[in-house]
């Protein structure tokens, strides 16, 4: 059952021995990701200080993994390292899928909550964590191979990067969709019920396989964010990056039917 903002409802909750492997999910409409922003923004806008202080978070960290990739790889670790952020930015979000929580609750928000939310979820939080550190890590020994492909000399033309670009972005788009796939709705999951990483990671790829006209507009948003946050020397993510994880709670409400499971409290 949904309401009318399109959130399920919570029928009854089961038995863990009565519990799917895989929780319902409801078809999406294309414009669904654009409902998605605007509950975003105005979680972000009703809780500015607690969700901007992850913003800067992320906006320290970005800035401090790009200095050390550049003095140890150059070029081609620092192309890894910001793509990379597609890897973990769905785990550095759990604490403003808390603030979205708090808020949904008419609950004041507060930091300390959001830490005690990434406490409470550690052991699920670090399965997720390790298999996309393995992904991850993949994708940085590509990157980092692909610097063959890098133009060098003073004869090279802008043809020879948009080549290396090309190659990179390719390569780079594969693991970035199992991502994607594997993370769309998982986290928001763990963090709002009690659910193992395993039927959470099912369970979004699942509704991102069952939904992919509105995943290509969602992952389409996602991906100009992060353009603009990487243009802007990832000043933009201070505010994008909340945003995002704002809604990514939101297209989890939406989407996903985890009433068979209690909620955390």
């Amino acid at each position: 059952m949904t309401t009318d903002s399109g959130q399920m409802t919570e029928p009854g909750l089961k038995s863990p021995d009565e519990l799917p492997f895989v929780a319902p999910c409801r078809d999406l409409d294309s414009t669904a990701p654009l409902r998605w922003v605007r509950a975003g923004w105005l979680d972000l806008t009703r809780a500015p200080a607690q969700s901007l202080s992850y913003g800067v978070a992320v906006l320290g960290a970005s800035w401090a993994a790009s200095l050390v990739a550049w003095q140890l790889g150059g070029m081609a670790l620092l192309f890894g390292i910001a793509t990379g952020f597609l890897f973990i930015a769905p785990l550095v979000a759990i604490g403003v899928y808390e603030i979205s929580r708090q808020l949904e609750r008419g609950e004041t928000p507060t930091l300390a909550q959001g830490l005690k939310a990434t406490r409470r979820n550690m052991g699920n939080e670090l399965i997720y964590a390790l298999v996309i550190l393995v992904v991850f890590l993949v994708w940085a020994r590509a990157a980092t191979m692909m610097s063959v492909f890098l133009p060098e000399g003073a004869e090279r033309q802008w043809r020879d990067f948009a080549t290396y670009l090309a190659i990179g972005s390719a390569v780079g788009a594969v693991f970035a969709l199992i991502t994607f796939a594997a993370s769309a709705f998982s986290l928001p999951m763990i963090a709002d019920r009690k659910t193992d990483a395993v039927t959470a990671v099912v369970t979004s790829i699942n509704a991102v396989l069952r939904n992919k006209l509105a995943m290509l507009v969602w992952i389409t948003i996602i991906l100009g964010s992060l353009v603009v946050g990487f243009l802007t020397a990832f000043l933009g993510l201070v505010v994008l990056m909340p945003l995002l994880g704002h809604a990514v709670y939101h297209s989890y409400r939406e989407t996903i039917d985890a009433s068979a499971w209690p909620r955390e409290e």
